[in-house]
């Protein structure tokens, strides 16, 4: 059954932009600590003794750190470049696509990055269990629990009465 919270449409598209900006200020903060320490590494003496396969694995950190800033920030641009034209449902159904997958780039090149660290540090067996936990941690808790605790999965909505 739909919340009905007494806005209008207009009311609720504005404060449903509003809420995926909010919410993008916080996956935004740790794609840049990200990409930070990722350009950071290219200038240490250590980074140019590293193997092929490291600095590809590395190349490919960055790579998914610049997708996931560039879909995570879209919204952002998008409701700058178009707020006062009447277009928030599309940037609202666009930018919600956008962000999920910015959400999967940011975890693969969470991943990506730990994965490194553990094979620098520890090897080949450490990378692929970290790299494999990894993954199983955001799918778990970013895609697999949200989609399961879903009412149309017919579970009912818990939590504090409204």
């Amino acid at each position: 059954m739909p919340e009905h919270t007494g806005e209008t449409r207009n009311e609720q598209l504005t404060r449903n932009v509003g809420e995926l900006l909010q919410e993008l200020r916080v996956a935004q903060a740790g794609v840049q600590i990200l990409f930070g320490f990722l350009l950071s590494v290219v200038f240490t003496d250590r980074f140019h003794d590293a193997s092929g396969f490291e600095k590809s694995l590395h190349l490919s950190a960055v790579a998914l750190a610049v997708a996931a800033t560039a879909l995570l920030t879209s919204p952002a641009a998008w409701h700058r470049l178009l707020f006062r034209t009447g277009s928030r449902e599309r940037i609202l159904t666009v930018g919600n696509r956008l962000v999920l997958v910015g959400l999967v780039c940011l975890a693969l090149a969470i991943t990506s990055t730990v994965a490194l660290i553990a094979k620098v540090v520890y090897g080949w067996i450490a990378m692929g269990i970290l790299g494999v936990l990894c993954v199983l941690i955001f799918g778990i808790l970013w895609f697999v629990m949200p989609i399961r605790m879903h009412p149309a999965n017919g579970d009912q909505p818990t939590g504090p009465p409204k």
